[in-house]
């Protein structure tokens, strides 16, 4: 285990592009009611006044606030690279459009002290507009006191970047982000953490804030809509595998609603024309299937027709006949 300063909550903050809304995202760290923090900035290769930014806001707030700048590589790079300059017993990695609520740490920190089991803290997200309006309920299923992240992480990712507060230990037992993914790393990695049996603490409050915007994402050079669906695949995969070493039997309902996915997956890929994707996520949703299902007729016709006529025709056909069913 590497040596951590106790009591310390390192924020992990990558970020491409948004001058604005880092300098807002950096303010509701330094109002945190707890103040044992240090912040990372990950400049990742922003071109457009951000680094600079990044520059004031390090030396404003020298020694707390850390920088890198890199070449962009993609959020799960950056926030590796930004883990491995962290010093803090306790993780939290923030997506610069986000905020967090001023007694976040306060709370999560007491949490994780008051509960040894527990290896993760949540609490309530909520979502904010384009438009400026603010929905004051829970985002996704944050507001749902859940002991484990599976299988229920396997249905979806049902918290945003900034709604945990993790134990140093629990991200190094994960092992580093994977970095040639820009596309559902995240809840990749939330799945490699699932895989380790970890509990978790609920905060029944308010912790953070995501903000909805139409501005440029920290994966700016995955701009080819293929590209982004290989990543997918290649997600999709891992987080199989996350689930089968954590034991979910493919009887079990988010099992049985992941393969429904990975079948999903396959016909859409193909109708783009990603053959070898598409090949590869009908295989995982058939293993991933129980016994019954995978010899249902669907699956059996869909593999039938795409050898005779090909995972591109398959998926282009499929596609038609779901917007013809809707």
């Amino acid at each position: 285990m590497t040596d951590f300063q106790v009591g310390v909550v390192s924020t992990i903050i990558a970020v491409h592009n948004r001058p604005v809304m880092l300098q807002q995202c950096v303010q509701s760290v330094l109002a945190q009611t707890y103040q044992n923090i240090e912040i990372v900035i990950v400049d990742d290769g922003s071109d457009d006044g951000t680094a600079e930014i990044c520059d004031a806001l390090a030396t404003a707030h020298a020694p707390r606030v850390k920088l890198i700048h890199q070449r962009n590589a993609g959020p799960a790079a950056a926030r590796q690279a930004g883990f491995e300059q962290a010093s803090g017993e306790f993780i939290q990695y923030l997506d610069s459009d986000d905020l967090l609520l001023p007694s976040k740490f306060a709370r999560q920190v007491a949490g994780l002290n008051d509960n040894p089991q527990c290896d993760i803290s949540y609490g309530m997200t909520r979502r904010r507009h384009i438009n400026q309006t603010m929905v004051n309920k829970p985002t996704k299923r944050t507001g749902e006191r859940i002991a484990t992240l599976f299988p229920s992480m396997l249905e979806s990712r049902w918290w945003n970047t900034s709604t945990p507060l993790c134990r140093r230990q629990l991200c190094e037992r994960a092992g580093p982000w994977q970095a040639e993914l820009r596309n559902e790393e995240d809840w990749e990695y939330d799945c490699r953490v699932a895989a380790l049996g970890v509990r978790l603490h609920f905060v029944s409050e308010f912790v953070s804030e995501h903000r909805d915007h139409d501005g440029p994402q920290l994966h700016a050079t995955q701009n080819n809509e293929k590209t982004k669906l290989r990543y997918r695949a290649k997600a999709h995969a891992l987080i199989l595998q996350h689930a089968r070493r954590a034991g979910i039997a493919a009887e079990q309902p988010q099992m049985q609603h992941f393969a429904r996915e990975l079948f999903l997956l396959c016909r859409q890929w193909g109708a783009r024309g990603l053959v070898e994707q598409s090949a590869q996520l009908f295989e995982l949703a058939v293993s991933a299937s129980t016994v019954q299902r995978a010899c249902g007729w669907d699956f059996r016709l869909y593999r039938c027709a795409a050898r005779l006529a090909g995972w591109r025709i398959c998926g282009r056909l499929s596609a038609l006949f779901d917007a013809l069913r809707q």
